[in-house]
């Protein structure tokens, strides 16, 4: 079987996107996760010269690296700058540079303003140091995807000059984003043609969408290695994402890595995290959405023989199948997302249940399985679950230059308790409230807040209902309750009391399986 190697690029080319500045430690856990768990062949980290907070990330990583064994698989970009890179590179512990050279003829004259003799002799001065130094060469042809548009001589030139160099690997990046898969085949099977002898990696831009599309037609071409990103961060429109590359390669041309599937998703959470920028969640793989059904026909034939699945299952990637409820439901949706939660339903109850399922949905409400039990409640009116938490009454006030005030009754199990507090916000107050009285007067502990999101519903107006979706922490155990109306205030409460609710119900029957959703 054939074998592709991957390097991630995620901390060098995938730290230019926009906004996007990794710290040196978080540098360094992304970097761990990356050789350690995620199995990647070779990962990109920086640019030589960067600055003194760069150089210390570096070597952060380059000594762990050292401590694993795997310090042959960091490398750094470095320029054709005579000794500069080479040097800053070797400081820092690294063993290997990829030296970034012109791969198109108007990249050299018009950004260099030299002669590609003259470009040649520089890079060569460069490989003979770092020979000197014990360090690996890769060498990228920067913007090659024009040269071979527009100045092919260019490229033989460079590649006839270079390529008994004591160069590892050449590198070859789609620079604008501007092939099609075609052109990348075609560009690709010219170059292993012309140099058999010498490995290339295809580094892929997303300007056009095709990032992903190119890597493949570039391993067709004969390409030995592929460059990626985390989620497909990088600069403009970003890189091949490392996921979809990943299921592509193994999935549709049979090709073998040593990525550990299982935790591509953990990175991906990682990632998104440090960097700040969501992933979209119908991002193939990783997105949040994208092992969710929403048809009810396709719960339906889940059910028959998993006539609505693929080879991307969740469980390859550490996820599970979810079932999404809404107007589009049906009763196969309803029925998995009941048997779930541990709920036996008639086939009568089940079909007054989808009926209310499918009004919220009209009504552009999200429907979430925690929202489940309470709906059947309503519907059937039984205890599925019991109201334990009941908010009696509440007054929140804000003055100017004054923190808000919140005073609260509920009632929980039966007992009635009232609680005052401050807060840094309205809700803020209200949460401070309750914790008094969980921790005053219940001796009992309170969930950790862990996200607060506040959106407009789907197709509504600003001066519309507002959705509120909470994540708790409740000793590991996490919740996610929402509610909606006209004031977002009120909806939080709403959540928060829902949230509550699922709690007490729990812990007044711990053999039940406790209503969660991650």
């Amino acid at each position: 079987m054939q074998k592709i190697e991957i390097m991630d690029s995620t901390l060098r080319d995938g730290e230019q996107t926009n906004g996007v500045s990794f710290l040196p430690h978080e540098k360094l856990q992304i970097a761990a996760s990356l050789m350690r768990d995620v199995n990647v062949d070779r990962i990109e980290v920086a640019s030589a010269r960067v600055s003194e907070g760069e150089k210390e990330s570096v070597s952060m990583i380059c000594r762990y690296a050292r401590t694993i064994g795997m310090l042959n698989k960091v490398e750094v970009l470095g320029f054709v700058d005579g000794h500069l890179s080479v040097d800053w590179i070797a400081d820092c512990g690294c063993k290997v540079i990829n030296l970034l050279a012109k791969g198109s003829l108007r990249h050299c004259e018009h950004q260099l303003h030299k002669t590609p003799e003259e470009h040649i002799e520089d890079i060569k001065k460069v490989l003979n140091y770092a020979g000197e130094r014990g360090m690996d060469v890769n060498l990228y042809l920067e913007d090659w995807s024009s040269g071979m548009k527009d100045s092919p001589d260019y490229v033989w030139k460079m590649m006839d000059a270079l390529k008994d160099m004591n160069i590892k690997r050449f590198l070859l990046p789609d620079t604008l984003g501007i092939l099609t898969p075609l052109e990348t085949l075609e560009y690709i099977h010219q170059m292993v043609t012309r140099y058999p002898d010498q490995w290339f990696d295809f580094h892929a831009h997303n300007d056009y969408d095709m990032a992903v599309g190119d890597s493949l037609a570039a391993v067709k071409g004969g390409a030995k290695g592929l460059h990626v990103t985390v989620n497909g961060l990088g600069e403009r429109c970003g890189n091949a994402p490392l996921a979809s590359v990943e299921v592509m390669l193994k999935d549709q041309m049979h090709i073998e890595t040593n990525i550990e599937e299982d935790r591509l998703n953990e990175i991906s959470r990682l990632v998104a995290g440090y960097s700040g920028i969501a992933v979209a969640p119908n991002q193939p793989v990783v997105g949040e959405n994208v092992f969710t059904q929403v048809a009810g026909v396709h719960a339906d034939g889940d059910r028959k023989d998993h006539l609505y699945s693929n080879a991307l299952v969740p469980e390859r990637f550490g996820r599970k199948r979810e079932y999404a409820l809404g107007k589009n439901s049906g009763k196969a949706n309803i029925a998995q997302n009941l048997k779930e939660l541990g709920l036996e339903l008639t086939a009568e109850q089940t079909r007054a249940v989808t009926k209310r399922i499918t009004e919220l949905g009209d009504r552009k409400e999200i429907v979430t399985q925690d929202d489940l039990p309470f709906i059947v409640s309503d519907v059937l009116k039984h205890s599925a679950p019991e109201n334990r938490v009941k908010l009696v009454s509440y007054m929140v006030t804000t003055s100017y230059g004054l923190k808000p005030i919140a005073s609260i009754k509920v009632e929980i199990n039966g007992e009635a308790y009232a609680a005052d507090s401050t807060g840094d916000g309205q809700y803020d107050a209200f949460v401070k409230a309750l914790r008094k009285i969980y921790r005053d007067s219940l001796k009992s502990t309170f969930p950790l807040l862990k996200d607060y999101q506040v959106t407009i519903p789907p197709g509504g107006r600003t001066d519309a209902l507002v959705q509120t979706v909470i994540t708790w922490d409740n000793n590991g155990n996490v919740i996610r309750t929402h509610a909606v109306d006209a004031d977002q205030t009120e909806a939080a409460i709403k959540a928060t009391i829902k949230m509550l609710n699922i709690i007490e119900d729990e812990r007044a029957m711990p053999y039940k399986k406790p209503y969660k959703t991650i």
